[in-house]
Formats: C-alpha cells, sequence, structure tokens
C-alpha cells in the first residue's frame, strides 16, 4: 500500500515514530501534573494534601497508560532500537519503575488508614513521585548525551532529572491553580513561580546542551537558511515564559478568571520543547546509531499493528477526554465510600 507516494517499508516507520512520540508527549503532559502535585504535597499540610490528592485522583491511574502505549509501541515496531535504550538505561528505568510502585501503594493504602498511618504514606508517596520524576529527567539527560558514561555526562543527566522534576513541579502547581480554591490555590501560585524559574533554567541548559554533542545536532539547529527558520522556536518560548511569570504575579484572581492559562502555557511549553528535541534526533531513535528504519519491524509486522493501534489510541485518546469531561471543576473534599 502506497501513501503519498511513499512505499510501506518508507511510511510505516514514520507512522509508528509519529505514535510513539504522541504517546510520550501524553504521558509527559498527563502524568507529568499528577507527579507534580506529588513532588508538592511535601510542601502541603495535611488537609491541603487530601484535597490535592482529590484533584489527581480520578486520572493519575489512566495517565500512565500513555507510557505503557508508548514504551509498547517502541517494543512491536521498533525492536532493536528498544533492546538498546533498554540495555543502556536499565538501572534507571528499575528505579522509575519502583518509584511508580511507591506511589501507587501509597495511594491506595493511605486511604485505609488513620492520621498517624497516613502522614507516613504520604511521604512514600512524595517519595515515590520524586523517584519517578528524578529517574525520567535522568533517562532524558543520558539519551541527548547518547548514553555516553562520563562523568560530565552523568553530571548533565542529574542536572536534566532535576530541572525535568521542576517542570512537573510546575505542571502540577499550574493544575492546582485550576482544580483548587482559597489558600492552597494561592500557595499554589508561589509553587508555580519558583518552579517556572526552574524549568526555564533547565530547558536552556538542554537547548545548549543538545546541538554541541552533534555536530549533525549543531548543522540542523545554526546553518542558513535553518537558523532562520526556527528562530520562532526559541523566541515563542521565551514569550510564553515571560507571558506566564507575568500573570501569575497577578493570580489567583477574586473571580478566578484565566485560571486555566498557566496549566494551558505549560503544555505549549512541553509541545515546543519536545518538538526541538524531535527535530534535534530525526531521524535518529537511537541518537547518531539507529534510524526509525533501521531500527523498525518489519512492514508485514507493522500493518498488523497499526490496526490495532489505529483503535487503541483513538479509544484511549476518547476514554481520558470522557474523564476529564466527568471529572471537571473545582476538587471537592476528599471522601471514600
Amino acid at each position: 500500500m502506497i501513501v503519498f507516494g511513499m512505499t510501506p517499508e518508507i511510511w510505516l516507520p514514520l507512522a509508528f515514530g509519529g505514535l510513539m512520540a504522541f504517546s510520550m508527549l501524553a504521558y509527559i503532559v498527563l502524568d507529568g501534573y499528577d507527579l507534580g502535585v506529588g513532588l508538592l504535597m511535601a510542601r502541603a499540610t495535611q488537609d491541603e494534601k487530601d484535597r490535592m490528592i482529590a484533584s489527581i485522583g480520578p486520572f493519575w491511574d489512566a495517565n500512565e497508560t500513555w507510557l505503557v502505549l508508548g514504551v509498547g509501541l517502541l517494543l512491536v515496531a521498533f525492536p532493536i532500537a528498544h533492546g538498546m535504550i533498554l540495555t543502556a538505561l536499565y538501572l534507571p528505568i528499575a528505579i522509575m519503575l519502583f518509584g511508580l510502585i511507591l506511589r501507587g501503594v501509597a495511594f491506595e493504602f493511605r486511604a485505609k488508614v488513620g492520621p498517624e498511618q497516613k502522614i507516613w504514606w504520604n511521604r512514600i508517596f512524595v517519595a515515590g513521585s520524586a523517584i519517578t520524576a528524578l529517574s525520567q529527567g535522568f533517562m532524558l539527560g543520558m539519551y541527548v548525551m547518547g548514553f555516553e558514561l562520563t562523568l560530565a555526562h552523568l553530571a548533565f543527566a542529574a542536572l536534566s532529572g532535576v530541572c525535568v522534576a521542576a517542570g512537573y513541579a510546575y505542571i502540577g502547581a499550574a493544575w492546582l491553580i485550576l482544580k483548587t480554591e482559597g489558600k492552597l490555590q494561592r500557595r499554589a501560585v508561589g509553587w508555580a513561580r519558583v518552579s517556572l524559574a526552574l524549568m526555564a533554567f533547565g530547558m536552556l541548559a538542554v537547548s545548549l546542551a543538545t546541538p554541541l554533542v552533534s555536530e549533525r545536532i549543531f548543522e540542523r539547529w545554526f546553518s542558513l537558511p535553518a537558523i532562520v527558520a526556527l528562530a520562532p522556536i526559541p523566541l515563542i518560548t521565551a514569550a510564553v515564559f515571560a507571558i506566564l511569570w507575568v500573570m501569575l504575579k497577578s493570580m489567583p484572581r477574586p473571580d478566578d478568571r484565566w485560571a486555566i492559562v498557566p496549566f494551558l502555557g505549560g503544555i505549549v511549553l512541553y509541545v515546543l520543547a519536545f518538538n526541538g528535541l524531535a527535530y534535534s534526533f530525526y531521524p535518529y531513535v537511537v541518537p547518531e546509531r539507529l534510524t526509525l528504519w533501521q531500527a523498525s519491524a518489519a512492514p508485514e509486522s507493522l500493518i498488523i499493528i497499526l490496526f490495532g493501534a489505529g483503535i487503541m489510541v483513538p479509544v484511549i485518546a476518547a476514554y481520558s477526554a470522557f474523564s476529564y469531561w466527568v471529572f471537571r471543576g473545582k476538587a471537592t473534599a476528599l471522601t471514600y465510600h
């Protein structure tokens, strides 16, 4: 089957690369905010913790579906790349999974114990969120550095871990601005300001480091006419940061107007950063080692998998959209029946 003049050997890896990228971006945004809420619980009172959990309760478990989908697509569509990436990142992936398990266990058990025991499960939930966020940022740093295990590369990956956690904290704070009110909403605005500054620093660090690790990436960004055509990306990013910084200074508003803007702005920043990384590394799925076409499975297998993905991705997206519609509005007091 030829699509837009391209044979299956050409367009199928591109299609699966796009599906995998969409899944990972959806995960980063959706699970990013509930990881951020988990991180911010370390600064909250007991009553605030309950309200924060209530704000993510209907969504957090389903948000992780996008991670499973993205990794599953990597496995079935790009099995060689899956093996290379998991081999290079085996330890941080194991640590991330440990963090996710801690979060899941703590989320369930905190609802079934008394106030004294709940304190410890809250701490475990915060720890699980921190472990997950830091390990994901570390993996991003190692990916950008091409999986090189030098002291400088490990230091950059550690810095990337802190900055990704700050990015999650920002979008988590933005979610709380949208979903809460009163004192907790005012505190969320303060958290958003601090984490926005750290997020800006992290994006700047990754943006400067990425072209330096590869002459090919440097040429893609800074050769003519690419540098002119791509200039809107950093300019728009800087403008969004500036707009959010100014808006947060005047929030929360008495009428709760524009409460959604910090969250939408965070999504825009995530999309811009993700597209920048995708442009930098395309067509490689493993930096400087394997392209999409070198790593892809046989076209016959990809055709069959595409039919399944064509059904599951819209179903997951529709279910997620429906759940957000049903539980729209401010988070109410946390109760269990």
